[in-house]
């Protein structure tokens, strides 16, 4: 594409995401919301002030991000002019344009994520498979995979429970991870992964095979309502284990919270079990289990009405939950994800967190059917 296509080409995208985004709309209702801020008694609901507020936040994430295109699409309205007067090199026109479709793209593909769940902060769960301290160390290395991938992006890790395993390795573990749009991006990482490899703990030095499931729910906040039947909730508490000093086994600060949840679609009953060892207060951890729960149970709806939408459109790809996503081959040095068909020969890049182009793959793919 020549400079004058390119130029032509990023100032029409930019327009469309203008549009698109509705960026008139949005900067009418942040100005009002704004003002409403400004009001004495604004602050006695605190509640729905943290709605209000929450509200102007994830609004000026795409007018901020908008803005910044628009203003890279100036820059490069400058440039070209003086590019044609002869003030400005080949290079740096090029660089200019680089500049300005970075930015487009980034917002292009951030507009797939417009579902409500999306903004939200994610639970990340993993679990070993069958396979004894071979899929431990499996759920372990994909533990260390998204701690990484999280610090490469910013985003705050906690553990809020984790179960080591016998040998090595790890059973289980629940991470939350907060930043911006991190379910919106986490929420393909959900199936089962899928490890080859010449194991470090076969004497033999056989080729195994593990398995470890990755479970990813939006950790939902305080301004969606949830309800939670207190009639069916109960709680135990219990000394924590593991590293943490005298405090861990001398007090109960651990809780595990029982719901005896009922499917409001299909009458079906289940217990809902929650354990949380994240602090040494136990107030803290029984309020964390509780966010957990209201967690899970937004995930539940969230999932039916997936299931309804997926019935209506019968005839599209339908993505399952839980089944086998991605294979991590380390001999041959190939990482691929089976609903998308990417891959790429970079594991030790891929377990130290770069992941992103995964990500990207399967929201250009099913980003418009979730």
């Amino acid at each position: 594409m020549t400079i004058p296509e390119s130029v032509k080409d990023l100032t029409a995208r930019k327009d469309m995401l203008h549009k698109f985004l509705d960026i008139d709309r949005l900067q009418s209702a942040i100005a009002e919301e704004e003002q409403r801020t400004e009001a004495a008694d604004f602050w006695n609901d605190p509640k729905e002030a943290k709605k209000v507020m929450l509200s102007i936040k994830s609004k000026k994430i795409w007018t901020s991000a908008y803005q910044a295109v628009s203003a890279s699409c100036d820059d490069m309205q400058v440039m070209y002019d003086f590019f044609n007067s002869g003030d400005a090199t080949e290079d740096e026109m090029l660089q200019q344009i680089a500049d300005t479709t970075k930015l487009i793209e980034e917002l292009e593909f951030k507009n797939m994520l417009r579902n409500e769940s999306d903004r939200f902060d994610a639970v990340l769960a993993i679990n070993a498979g069958a396979g004894g301290v071979e899929a431990q160390d499996w759920a372990e290395m994909l533990m260390r995979m998204y701690t990484r991938y999280a610090e490469r992006n910013n985003y705050k890790v906690a553990v809020s429970n984790s179960l080591d395993g016998e040998g090595a390795g790890i059973k289980s573990v629940t991470m939350q991870i907060e930043g911006e749009f991190a379910y919106g991006y986490l929420k393909s990482e959900t199936g089962v992964h899928r490890l080859v490899r010449v194991s470090p703990f076969n004497a033999q030095g056989k080729r195994m095979t593990s398995f470890a499931s990755v479970s990813v729910t939006p950790l939902v906040d305080d301004t969606i309502e949830v309800v939670v039947d207190n009639s069916r909730l109960s709680w135990d508490t219990f000394r924590s284990g593991g590293a943490g000093g005298q405090n861990v086994n001398k007090v109960e600060s651990g809780v595990r919270l029982r719901y005896q949840y009922k499917d409001p679609y299909t009458g079906e009953e289940e217990e809902i079990l929650i354990e949380n060892t994240e602090t040494r207060d136990q107030p803290k951890n029984k309020e964390n289990a509780l966010r957990l729960l209201r967690s899970q149970l937004y995930d539940r709806e969230m999932k039916h009405r997936m299931e309804e939408q997926a019935k209506i459109k019968a005839g599209q790809k339908k993505i399952e939950w839980g089944s086998q996503i991605r294979s991590y081959v380390m001999d041959d040095r190939r990482v691929k994800d089976h609903r998308t068909g990417y891959q790429t020969g970079d594991v030790g890049g891929v377990m130290d967190g770069k992941i992103e182009e995964f990500i990207k793959a399967y929201l250009m793919q099913f980003g418009g059917e979730n």
